[in-house]
């Protein structure tokens, strides 16, 4: 070996490097999509739909986590995620004529998340329908009073224009609704509204189909509330009503009912109207020619047929004696109702619309429960049919 020369040292080194080449799976070098993939009906864009039972959200190999519906307002539909996460369905009927849009969130089994948004505008019925309902909102009434809604339209689809009526009750009581005929439903508790009961209902007919092709077209929040327990018993042989206001007798009142052939109403019976005076004619409950008085003070009307509690000061002596009258309640009075000391005034100043009257020991039969609001002759489980 020669040796090196002097000066600064100088290392010669020589490297051997070898390069295997390696082949890798080009699915081991990208990120891998999420296999759940959404879908939404109707499809996007879509126009007419119609407002039950079209719109379906549904994820295939994942399941749904989150779905949001909204109409142009911001208001959300409420639904539910049901088969096992694979499904989500409104919970009711949607509004007529609205855009709505829709976005959906679905993961997989690694948690890897895909989202899908969409929107589509509901049908415009030709044909249309409401509910004019009692009582007012913001009222206070009695504890007979239900919710009743006349319909504009006769209804055959009644099990979805009853879903779309919503009541809640504080304190929390089971309400239920009943039909009578296809045109009027009305909602009572099985037991008379507790006194100081808040009572909230969501009326919203609007894009519920009544009948084929006939559409609600209105939303409204209803609020009223439930006052002083206050129910009057009329004993038609004794002649006398007894009024109860919170489970305490506060007044008995001389009375006189239908006289043999023209006999009252037995039942419970609820006030629905109160006039200071009014008119009563015999040719519009088929005694043509009997009676015609042209002011009737007083008077509240018990069915629709024709029954009030008003004040008469025709009768004379009737009153805690005979029965005098063609089917109504009468209670002294004067004319022109000037005096405030008469029993017939007394009760009336005294009542409010949805106040219960009961008349027992009469000769007639018991009112039908449709003859006014009087629902309460039927028993509950008679009402749930």
């Amino acid at each position: 070996m020669a040796s090196p020369e002097r000066g600064p040292a100088t290392v010669a080194w020589s490297v051997s490097l070898t390069v295997t080449s390696v082949s890798l799976p080009r699915a081991a070098l990208t990120l891998s999509a999420p296999l759940v993939s959404t879908s939404v009906a109707p499809a996007a864009g879509a126009t007419d739909v119609d407002t039950s039972g079209a719109l379906k959200v549904s994820a295939a190999r994942g399941k749904l986590t989150e779905v949001t519906v909204k109409d142009t307002k911001g208001a959300t539909v409420d639904g539910s995620i049901t088969g096992g996460g694979t499904t989500w369905t409104p919970s009711s009927h949607l509004a007529a004529d609205t855009e709505y849009t829709v976005h959906a969130v679905a993961k997989d089994t690694d948690g890897r998340a895909t989202a899908k948004d969409s929107s589509f505008t509901t049908l415009t019925p030709k044909s249309t329908f409401i509910g004019n309902f009692t009582p007012d909102d913001g009222s206070t009434v009695g504890v007979g009073m239900p919710f009743s809604v006349n319909f504009t339209r006769g209804i055959t689809h009644p099990d979805a224009v009853e879903k779309s009526i919503r009541i809640k009750t504080d304190p929390p009581v089971d309400v239920e609704g009943h039909w009578f005929g296809n045109d009027r439903l009305d909602f009572r508790p099985e037991h008379y509204w507790k006194a100081g009961t808040k009572v909230t209902v969501d009326l919203d007919l609007d894009g519920v189909q009544g009948r084929d092709g006939v559409y609600g077209k209105q939303h409204k929040t209803v609020k009223f509330t439930i006052g002083r327990s206050q129910v009057s018993v009329v004993d038609a042989s004794k002649h006398t009503m007894t009024v109860t206001r919170d489970g305490k007798t506060i007044k008995t009142l001389p009375v006189t009912t239908g006289k043999p052939g023209y006999d009252t109403w037995n039942g419970q019976m609820v006030i629905s109207e109160k006039l200071s005076v009014t008119r009563m004619n015999g040719e519009t409950v088929g005694y043509g020619g009997e009676y015609d008085i042209k002011d009737v003070p007083h008077a509240m009307r018990l069915t629709t047929s024709g029954t009030f509690a008003h004040g008469n000061y025709w009768g004379g002596g009737a009153f805690g004696n005979y029965n005098a009258s063609h089917g109504c309640i009468g209670l002294r009075d004067v004319k022109g109702g000037y005096d405030s000391s008469t029993p017939a005034a007394w009760f009336f100043n005294h009542s409010i619309i949805g106040d219960v009257v009961v008349v027992k020991r009469s000769h007639e039969r018991t009112v039908d429960p449709g003859n006014g609001f009087n629902g309460w002759n039927m028993s509950w489980a008679d009402w749930k049919k």
